[in-house]
């Protein structure tokens, strides 16, 4: 038997919040700031084979390398522009340094427009909240710069956590921030296997953010899908008993 729902576990990255421009426009403005002048469908091509490549021999920020998400984050930046013709070493590493800081500002994510008055309604209801989420360690600062920061009880990355969803020891890190059975532990995210799949393996009330309402994955129910966070709060009530 279930217990009652205490504790609401988050992702953040499309499902809170996105970044506000595709990455190539995102660089480009950077590059341009520094004299540079690149087409951004070459700078979104080179950075998506960068990212790949260094996510294949380092993946979760290469924490078991001993690396970690700021050289690893550099690493993908340079490679990026270096497949753009920018060889300059001092300007790839002004590049790099200046895009890793920015994207902990809120001007480079946009949060979406039912994430705080959700997170609201859940405090409101006497809920805990969490984060779960596959991020380096500039998170807290993120979170901060778009104003959600007050609403968690406790952040877990990757970064930090030193393991990345599917991985369910993540989500045993969490319960364990919790202080609660998993029985009594409800996560929400975008990801069918990551989110959805790896937090009811584990007896989490699992929800699946669908904000597109696509007809993908049918073996979800249709109470277990959210096309809005507005919907949640609703159903959360249903358990809190």
């Amino acid at each position: 038997m279930r217990g009652a729902v205490r504790w609401v576990l988050w992702d953040v990255k499309d499902t809170l919040l996105k970044v506000r421009h595709s990455v190539g426009e995102q660089y480009c403005s950077e590059a341009s700031r520094l004299g540079l002048d690149l087409p951004p469908s070459q700078v979104e091509a080179a950075f998506k084979q960068a990212y790949r490549r260094q996510a294949k021999l380092y993946p979760n920020y290469g924490m078991a390398q001993g690396l970690g998400g700021h050289r690893w984050w550099v690493a993908v930046v340079k490679d990026t522009f270096s497949q753009c013709g920018v060889q300059d070493p001092a300007m790839l590493d002004k590049l790099s340094f200046n895009l890793y800081h920015n994207f902990k500002n809120a001007e480079n994510w946009e949060v979406f427009p039912d994430s705080d008055r959700t997170l609201r309604s859940c405090i409101a209801m006497g809920l805990k909240l969490g984060v779960v989420s596959n991020f380096d360690n500039r998170l807290e600062g993120i979170l901060h710069s778009c104003g959600l920061l007050p609403h968690f009880s406790f952040l877990l990355t990757s970064e930090g956590a030193k393991v990345a969803k599917p991985d369910a020891a993540i989500f045993h890190q969490a319960l364990q921030h919790c202080g609660a059975p998993a029985s009594s532990v409800a996560h929400v995210g975008d990801h069918y296997v990551n989110d959805y799949l790896t937090a009811r393996s584990l007896g989490i009330s699992g929800y699946l953010l669908d904000r597109q309402s696509s007809t993908q994955h049918a073996d979800v129910p249709p109470q277990h899908k959210l096309s809005s966070l507005d919907e949640l709060p609703a159903l959360l009530e249903q358990n809190l008993l």
